[in-house]
């Protein structure tokens, strides 16, 4: 646990895994010496209150901001611009008022419009989830080894960006500065694209009438498998990071079809060399993930398998 807290009160707009998370790392840790919450529908607020990992769940989000030093919006990118609208009047001088979007050039464009010039907008960006969603899938330990992406606009105060760093630090997170555009481009590739491909190859089996319903589900081992963990993320989520970051999404896409297409002249002439040589090269960018500590060297990725019975 942290010898002091950074934040006297952080209040967390939306309860869901990340928002989830925050709170349970951040009491976990004694980050913050109150913390509380709201989320948009009765049912998750009830919820909140029966888990009992905050101090305090708000109807309102105006409430929940109120003489808060740290507010964090854990909602979908596109609900953004109109919480900064809500909340603007009810936050305290001084605040630093962050979110937790994987796209930041459009939080920007929505969010600091409306935000007074007494707060400090410092945009975060965790990267870390899971597939899950609700205010049950937070765990405290999701931010331990993994990047958390500030993007704070030009001007804004160092004291405030180095406040909201130590309460990543502290949740165990790796955290890393960047302009708003560089981070869309490179979120684009590493995370937008291959959600987009998910759900288009998941899409794709399932519109296949030869194949039934009941064989992609029966034999969905290895790449198939994987593909469908991706693709159950969050739709909301994933319609707003899609509608919020296309300009860089539609770079990489047109980059990945170049390349999808030298793929498929290699195949169609039957060019084994430079399958070999393409394979052999995002083999060894995979071991690199692994070597610093993004993704896990056990056997299947760490899955448990069952006993082997013996006969009878």
């Amino acid at each position: 646990m942290s010898a002091a807290p950074i934040f006297r009160r952080v209040a967390l707009i939306g309860f869901g895994l990340i928002g989830g998370s925050i709170a349970r790392a951040a009491r976990a840790e004694g980050l913050a010496s109150e913390i509380v919450t709201t989320a948009r529908s009765e049912k998750t607020r009830a919820r909140v209150v029966e888990l009992n990992i905050v101090d305090r769940v708000l109807e309102t989000n105006a409430e929940a901001v109120k003489d808060a030093d740290l507010v964090i919006l854990c909602i979908p990118v596109g609900a953004c611009g109109a919480v900064a609208q809500e909340i603007a009047p009810h936050l305290k001088a001084g605040a630093i008022v962050s979110d937790v979007g994987s796209v930041k050039g459009a939080i920007i464009r929505e969010m600091a419009p409306h935000l007074p010039d007494s707060v400090h907008f410092v945009p975060a960006h965790p990267v870390a989830g899971t597939e899950h969603s609700g205010p049950d899938s937070g765990f405290a330990e999701l931010f331990i080894n993994r990047w958390c992406i500030l993007t704070p606009p030009e001007g804004t105060d160092p004291m405030a960006v180095e406040a909201l760093r130590a309460f990543w630090a502290a949740m165990g997170a790796k955290v890393e500065t960047m302009t708003p555009d560089h981070h869309d481009l490179v979120l684009a590739i590493t995370s937008h694209l291959p959600h987009l491909i998910a759900y288009t190859i998941v899409g794709t089996a399932d519109e296949l009438a030869q194949v039934t319903s009941s064989e992609v589900i029966k034999f969905s081992a290895g790449g198939f498998r994987d593909f469908t963990r991706i693709a159950a993320s969050d739709p909301t989520m994933w319609r707003d990071v899609f509608l919020n970051n296309k300009e860089a999404v539609l770079e990489m896409l047109g980059t990945f079809n170049e390349d999808l297409s030298k793929l498929t002249r290699a195949i169609r002439r039957g060019d084994g060399e430079a399958l070999f040589d393409h394979f052999t090269r995002t083999r060894a960018i995979r071991r690199g993930i692994v070597e610093i500590g993004q993704d896990s060297a056990a056997p299947d990725f760490g899955r448990p398998h069952p006993p082997l019975k013996k006969a009878e």
